[in-house]
């Protein structure tokens, strides 16, 4: 789901929460002693389980011949594509090992940490391993583990922080501190190899490195990645964030479609002016984007286009896509201005089929309009994730489609091969997805590499109703600090006030003044009214059908 901003529409931008970036960094690691794990951490070839999911890089282009008979019964692609189409086939020819792209050997966000509760346990998928994120009271360290008890490998994730701050298995009550080894075995006696049990490496729960940075909880996938974890930065934010004439703001939700997906819509600004007409975009405000391919290979790629507004695309493999928009405008009174928008979407796989969407954007101008900490921006986080959710759920229904489609021909054709042949992309505004498409193909295996994932399950998107796609409480709600408040708010204050319309309703016919009598039942209705009201705003929090040909 692309939270791409219209440029037609600046004044819509759909962006989410106040957003502090922390440029200090933490990075936890475990003591030599706490359990064993391999130094060195040697650059390997890893085994790949892969999903069914197959949708990839567009093929080597097809031959001049077929070419030739496309010419005779379709428009005739520009030139600058087939020197594109050319120049992907050239780059297809190296598949060298130095182009070899590593899905583990990267930091993951998993979570915003203004969204993260530190007294709870809370479970994520990563790569398609769960693991479990909860807080280290002593030290205040965010810490990964494997989400699995050792002991009979329950998950960690239903447990608690205990007494003494450690991670509690709420099955047993073994208990595990945050270097991962075991403090605490209930069942076993004080005296014997019993004892001793709870000193065992077998005892002792798998963690990953993690990392503070931005506002963002990093994970690196790979237990025995702790010294790579600590030679490598994680991806940043630019600079823009941190001066005082941005406002800056932020989302995350969970979407039940693949990261290939997700990826190749984030990829794709043209889609904007349709698929969120009057939300970010317009309709009737659509035009060419002629972009151009600047730069591409195992890091990922970067483009742009020129003219006004200039839009500017990088993708930083495995996941980080960063998207800047330059308008110049003049303005009545203050004259010529440079606007400048950021939107730094991260694009986590979870798992086949699921990827969480991290959106961290930033303007220079229309702060007022944005939330923030100075006492001029009144707007709160909740309600701009009402918009922001509205962007997601445009794009919802039309990825879900396409997915099933690209699964549906995985039998019958090769997607990974075939993507220029079973879609027609005859314009320069698809030359980013081409380019992401592209890589995935040459240097991502055509997928992420998945830990332990079979190839029996079915994708949710194949599965899943229209009202479970849009579901915004699961995906987001559950999942959002300000948004599950904003939500409880909203229910109490409805239980309240109708409690009060129950009472001004008993109560309107006791008092013999004719006008105290007006005053209660009048007060009845306001307290019905603004209960149904508040009823009718959770909405936003759960689900709202999306319906594009509603709308004008």
């Amino acid at each position: 789901m692309a939270l791409f901003l219209s440029t037609p529409s600046v004044t819509s931008l759909t962006v989410a929460s106040t957003y502090t970036p922390l440029r200090t960094k933490t990075l936890s690691f475990p003591s030599a002693s706490s359990y064993n794990i391999g130094r060195g951490g040697r650059r390997r070839r890893r085994g790949r389980n892969l999903s069914p999911l197959h949708v990839a890089a567009p093929p080597t282009p097809p031959s001049t011949s077929e070419q030739q008979d496309q010419s005779k019964s379709e428009t005739s692609i520009p030139d600058h594509s087939q020197e594109e189409e050319r120049r992907v086939e050239i780059e297809d020819g190296d598949e060298s090992s130095s182009s070899k792209f590593f899905w583990r050997d990267h930091w993951y966000p998993v979570s915003l940490i203004e969204d993260l509760d530190p007294q709870i346990p809370t479970p994520f998928q990563l790569l398609g391993r769960d693991i479990v994120l909860w807080n280290d009271r002593a030290t205040g360290d965010w810490v990964a583990f494997d989400d699995k008890c050792p002991h009979r490998l329950a998950p960690l994730s239903e447990g608690r922080i205990d007494e003494e701050g450690n991670l509690q298995c709420s099955y047993h009550g073994w208990s595990f501190d945050r270097c991962g080894s075991c403090t605490q075995i209930p069942q076993a006696s004080s005296e014997g190899p019993e004892a001793r049990a709870v000193k065992s490496p077998r005892a002792c729960v798998t963690r990953f490195p993690t990392m503070v940075s931005q506002g963002l909880l990093f994970v690196w996938p790979d237990e025995k990645g702790w010294e790579r974890a600590q030679a490598t930065e994680p991806p940043m934010l630019p600079d823009d964030f941190e001066k005082p004439e941005f406002s800056t703001v932020t989302i995350q939700r969970d979407l039940f479609y693949g990261y290939d997906t997700l990826m190749e819509n984030v990829s794709d600004p043209s889609h904007i002016d349709f698929a969120h007409h009057k939300v970010t975009g317009r309709r009737d405000r659509a035009k060419p984007l002629p972009f151009k391919l600047e730069a591409s290979g195992p890091w990922g790629f970067a483009g742009s286009n020129d003219g006004n507004p200039r839009i500017t695309a990088k993708f930083v493999a495995p996941c980080y896509y960063i998207n800047t928009i330059e308008i110049d405008t003049k303005l009545p009174i203050v004259g010529d201005q440079k606007w400048k928008i950021w939107i730094c979407s991260f694009n986590v796989p979870m798992a086949p089929g699921k990827t969480r969407s991290i959106v961290c954007s930033a303007r220079n101008f229309f702060q007022f309009t944005m939330p923030g900490p100075a006492w001029w921006q009144v707007v709160p986080r909740w309600h701009e994730h009402w918009t922001s959710n509205k962007v997601y759920d445009g794009d919802m229904i039309v990825l879900q489609g396409q997915e099933k489609t690209f699964l549906s021909m995985e039998d019958s054709a090769d997607v990974n091969k075939e993507y220029t042949k079973i879609t027609f992309t005859p314009t320069q505004a698809d030359r980013f997805v081409l380019a992401f498409r592209n890589w995935l193909r040459r240097h991502g295996n055509s997928q992420p590499d998945w830990f332990g994932i079979s190839n029996q399950q079915p994708l949710p998107s194949t599965v899943l109703s229209k009202r479970e796609m849009l579901d915004r409480f699961e995906q987001h709600t559950l999942k959002c600090s300000s948004c599950k408040e904003a939500y409880t708010t909203f229910q109490m204050m409805q239980k309240f006030l109708i409690g009060s319309t129950v009472f001004f309703c008993a109560t309107a016919g006791i008092p013999y003044s004719m006008q105290s009598r007006i005053i209660l039942a009048g007060l009845a209705l306001v307290s019905a009214g603004l209960a149904y009201s508040l009823h009718d705003l959770q909405k936003n929090f759960v689900f709202v059908d999306y319906v594009h040909a509603k709308i004008d």
